[in-house]
């Protein structure tokens, strides 16, 4: 595609995509979000009937006199407390909370395993995400009719997922001192920033390999793509469906998006007539990618060049910004309580003295598989910071009667408080207190038969930051070995500090979504190991 990788080692990364607190403080679009609401009570009581189950109470209000329009904007900032109390007041029953555009169903955790194997026309989780960002874009209509961004990662990542970590590996390698500074003295540094771009560039090089992994253009596209689309669904869904049209053209992250889709259609246009290319010269030798895996089993209009750019981008929405948000959120724990750094260290160098250097007598898969206290670390992390506060989420598609008699109707939305179920004392002993080591001890519990379980990435009801059931997200191995690959080497090369000495950064919440305050740095320099 005609890529100067030589140009591009020159462009500072800070110039190929903005940083996350850029597009918060968007100063137009949050000029426009607070009209959002004010124009949204003005017209909430036209907006149909939310369907509801028979018997769920809304909860949150402070008191009778609290309108629900007014709780559905508490809802934003103050989803935590809404939730975590109704999961502590209905241990037995559903209850509601109220977003702007729509109520969610929070279920007991007695449903979970009665409907976590319910097929995609029972209940889908698909439609959650397209409701929350996609429903007024024509080019998202590939989420809602085709599972082909879905099916690559199942049925080609999955199986394949130890060839393409070492792929992503090698990527990983050359983007090191590229995406992430080397200061020889303590610098303050926005490491959240690099994490992103050295995620962005190991996803690319599994999704459309090289060089196109190497574009600068690319690469800007993965990264603000998912936070332009985030901005636009944010507040667009303030409106009522009768507005949004006549809102949409007022909202900038939405130019951003249509015209980061213009660029990924043109990226994959020259992309697909390279590729066509090759086959009349006869060439065969393409690079295993999930692109062409999804060209080789495209079916109908799934292979148009309209459709595959739009899967391309809606591919890095998971794929990028969680993964690099896991690691910060590790680095951050690590630095609130530093005495974990020699116990992580340690277990990299004994695993190095066992099984030889990474990469070196296996594969990377394999490798990081040894890193059993890294693992439960990370589940740690997650536990004390989920990225969603309501997981899993599903869209009845019928109605549904429960065992004990429970109707769901149609069109419901119903979701679980994983999180406040992760730090229920009956679960979690002590659940504030941050505990490395717990899924540690469970897995080396039971006389060895649990050495296979409470593994990052498994799907375990007390912890379901990927989400649980038949739709668990589909890319989570290899989004584990992605995570893990980059612990390693900061743990071996730098020393940490709080930037600030201001402690743990606060996570923010936007409705029931976290996010790590995108202003948070921290303090770094190259250690000093004696030979």
């Amino acid at each position: 595609m005609g890529i100067d990788n030589t140009r591009y080692d020159t462009i500072h990364r800070d110039n190929i995509h903005l940083t996350i607190r850029d597009y918060l403080s968007d100063g137009i679009s949050i000029k426009w979000a607070f009209l959002a609401v004010i124009f949204a009570l003005a017209i909430l009581l036209l907006q149909p009937k939310r369907p509801r189950i028979k018997g769920a109470p809304l909860h949150g209000s402070k008191g009778w006199w609290e309108p629900s329009w007014l709780l559905s904007i508490r809802f934003i900032y103050d989803a935590y407390n809404i939730i975590d109390t109704g999961y502590q007041n209905f241990k037995n029953q559903p209850f509601i909370v109220r977003r702007l555009d729509t109520d969610i169903h929070v279920l007991p955790m007695k449903y979970l395993d009665e409907l976590r194997l319910l097929p995609r026309n029972d209940l889908n989780g698909k439609m959650v995400h397209y409701n929350n960002l996609f429903r007024s874009w024509p080019w998202a209509s590939v989420i809602r009719d085709s599972d082909l961004h879905v099916t690559v990662l199942t049925r080609k990542l999955n199986p394949d997922v130890a060839k393409y970590l070492d792929m992503a590996y090698e990527e990983f390698k050359y983007g090191w001192d590229l995406d992430v500074p080397q200061p020889e003295e303590w610098t303050t540094v926005d490491i959240q920033q690099s994490m992103r771009m050295l995620v962005a560039r190991m996803s690319a090089r599994v999704f459309v390999g090289d060089p196109t992994c190497r574009d600068p253009t690319w690469l800007g596209l993965t990264l603000n793509f998912s936070m332009d689309l985030f901005l636009a669904g944010f507040t667009l869904r303030m409106f009522p469906l009768w507005m949004r049209s006549f809102v949409k053209p007022f909202i900038p992250a939405r130019w951003r998006v249509q015209k980061q889709i213009d660029i990924g259609t043109e990226v994959v246009r020259e992309f697909m007539a390279k590729r066509e290319e090759d086959a009349r010269a006869g060439n065969k030798e393409t690079e295993d990618t999930l692109f062409e895996w999804m060209m080789e089993h495209a079916v109908g209009k799934e292979g148009t060049l309209d459709q595959m750019a739009a899967r391309q981008c809606i591919l890095t929405l998971a794929s990028i910004h969680t993964t690099a948000t896991t690691v910060a959120n590790v680095l951050f724990d690590m630095i609130e309580y530093p005495e974990w750094f020699s116990v992580l260290r340690n277990e990299i160098d004994d695993t190095i003295k066992r099984h030889g250097e990474l990469g070196q007598n296996m594969p990377i898969k394999t490798w990081l598989e040894y890193l059993e206290k890294m693992d439960s670390f990370i589940l740690e992390s997650q536990r004390m910071n989920p990225p969603i506060l309501l997981t899993p989420q599903r869209i009845a598609m019928m109605p549904i009667t429960l065992k004990d008699g429970t109707h769901i109707p149609k069109d419901v939305r119903i979701a679980w408080a994983g999180p406040a179920h992760a730090f229920d004392p009956s679960i979690n002993p002590e659940p504030q207190k941050f505990d490395p080591m717990r899924s540690y001890r469970k897995r080396h519990s039971g006389g060895g038969e649990n050495l296979k379980k409470f593994m990052v990435g498994q799907t375990d009801p007390d912890n379901m930051s990927f989400g649980y059931g038949n739709q668990v997200c589909p890319g989570r191995y290899f989004a584990v070995g992605e995570i893990k690959l980059v612990l390693v080497r900061l743990l071996q090369e730098f020393d940490f500090a709080s930037a600030g000495g201001t402690g743990r950064p606060r996570n923010l919440h936007f409705d029931e979504n976290v996010i790590l305050d995108p202003q948070a740095k921290v303090q770094m320099k190259r250690r000093e190991v004696a030979v």
